[in-house]
């Protein structure tokens, strides 16, 4: 009989990246919840030293709500003795040689008692800048690979990539690994390298013009995005990222690399608790500002499917893939996790359970009052978006202007706000458009296959390592965990 979870997490010692990144911590608190006899858990973070990175350890990952379950069965004192004993905090960056670890002592004893390597650490800003994408998801999951191949005891690279590396194409997506230079642009060679010169090459003359930092920053964000664009990804993010997998994907050599590819990650469904969250992804900061009375008008189409899944059963999927997988040579396997075959939900029923739900619980204002909702314009296409945005805001906003420069000292600074505030908008749109008019579904045979073998052969405890997404009833998850959750998220920030 093939191991069970549990039985595989006892006695391992795993490195885990982008520690208080949140899967991560997700993942950090199912293992030590469900397998308290794990070894030792090396986490890798950002700090200057020991000291800063144990203090991010307490603040970011230990002390916060998604333990209280923890807390609660343990006890404070014991929670702090069973972290003690099986975490350790690492300085470090995935995007330097060797994970940016200076202490030679560390780095040996890691690269002697590390069974399984989990790299989750990545930048998910859209249009992040060229030289920090490249550096982290692309450059970053190479480093993290050769930092696997130097661990004696090496089981499993796992490598948490993104379902969107796909593109904006239509239709059904496999679970297939991306070949070397492969680009989604049709005849176009992809060459990573040429592209790491071209950002470094570009930084160079921004320096040598003497701009200033901010303006560093745009440009290096247009050229990220205009990269994507030209090799046919939406943004950097999912540029920097398919390129990541290509890297590992073609350096493993012999080592057993599993890569999941999660779609949009929501609330917890169960595990420790329903509804936990923090940050905002691309479907709550839609809800939020629907809640709160500001989301008049919305560029979505009503059937397009939105591939939600909760972290949860991401974090399942992970520990049942790494189970499966641990040990055998030189295999490559991806895993979509996501919902969109399986059991779709569409944005039109998204929309319709967030209108119940803030008609039934609204929102209050500052003052005090209800804030209603009204169901909103929704149109379908970028076109009729632009042209209600032009007649709604833009032709009041020339009028506006048009005051200010014969009156100058009346509305010049209103004139100025929604003037920003517009531009805001209609770039997070551009951001966003990808997303909300995507028109692709996630195969996931790989996914299901395991499921079901997992089903016939394993004795597991009773739902604790569920991720099958035909279990998630999406309105009662919508209304009852997702949003309440989300609420509360964002009444403590």
């Amino acid at each position: 009989m093939e191991s069970n979870c549990v039985q595989f997490l006892g006695d391992k010692t795993i490195l885990i990246t982008g520690a208080p990144g949140f899967l991560a911590k997700v993942l950090v608190e199912k293992i030590l919840r469900l397998q308290p006899n794990v070894k030792k858990m090396y986490l890798l973070l950002r700090a200057s030293d020991d000291k800063a990175a144990m203090q991010r350890l307490r603040s970011e990952v230990v002390e916060i709500d998604l333990f209280r379950v923890l807390r609660k069965d343990l006890g404070e004192e014991n929670l702090d003795e069973l972290v003690h004993e099986k975490i350790v905090p690492v300085p470090g960056d995935i995007s330097v040689h060797n994970l940016g670890l200076k202490d030679p002592d560390l780095l040996q004893r890691m690269w002697n008692e590390i069974d399984i390597i989990i790299n989750i650490a990545a930048t998910t800003n859209f249009d992040e800048r060229y030289d920090i994408g490249l550096g982290i998801n692309t450059f970053g999951a190479l480093n993290v690979l050769n930092f696997a191949k130097k661990c004696v005891k090496r089981q499993l690279l796992l490598h948490v990539s993104t379902a969107y590396v796909c593109g904006e194409n239509k239709g059904l997506f496999l679970e297939k690994p991306f070949k070397m230079g492969e680009s989604l642009s049709g005849d176009k060679k992809l060459d990573i390298n040429v592209e790491f010169e071209l950002m470094k090459q570009k930084l160079k003359e921004l320096k040598h013009q003497d701009c200033t930092e901010e303006e560093i920053s745009q440009s290096m964000k247009d050229l990220g995005m205009t990269r994507a664009k030209l090799h046919g990804w939406p943004n950097t993010y999912v540029f920097t990222k398919a390129m990541g997998e290509m890297l590992i994907g073609s350096s493993r050599e012999n080592l057993p690399l599993v890569i999941i590819r999660p779609t949009m990650i929501t609330s917890t469904l169960a595990e420790p608790f329903p509804g936990w969250i923090e940050g905002l992804r691309t479907i709550d900061s839609v809800i939020v500002a629907y809640g709160k009375g500001r989301l008049k008008c919305f560029l979505a189409d009503s059937t397009s499917v939105f591939d939600l899944i909760p972290a949860d059963m991401v974090v399942n999927a992970m520990i049942a893939t790494a189970t499966a997988h641990s040990g055998e040579t030189g295999i490559q396997t991806i895993y979509h996790v996501g919902s969109s075959f399986q059991n779709p939900v569409t944005f039109g029923q998204l929309h319709d359970t967030a209108a119940r739900y803030f008609t039934k619980k609204p929102l209050v204002a500052r003052n005090g009052s209800p804030i209603i909702v009204s169901k909103g314009t929704i149109l379908p296409t970028m076109a009729q978006f632009s042209l209600y945005m032009t007649l709604r805001y833009k032709l009041p906003l020339q009028i506006l202007r048009l005051i200010n420069i014969i009156y100058p000292w009346s509305e010049g600074d209103k004139y100025n706000d929604l003037s920003r505030k517009l531009k805001l908008a209609m770039r997070l749109v551009e951001l966003y458009e990808p997303y909300l008019l995507f028109k692709g579904i996630f195969d996931d045979l790989n996914t299901e296959r395991l499921r079901i073998r997992r089903k016939e052969n394993i004795k597991e405890m009773d739902g604790s390592f569920e991720f099958d997404p035909k279990s998630i009833n999406w309105d009662d998850y919508i209304a009852n965990i997702h949003i309440p959750g989300l609420i509360t998220y964002v009444l403590k920030q």
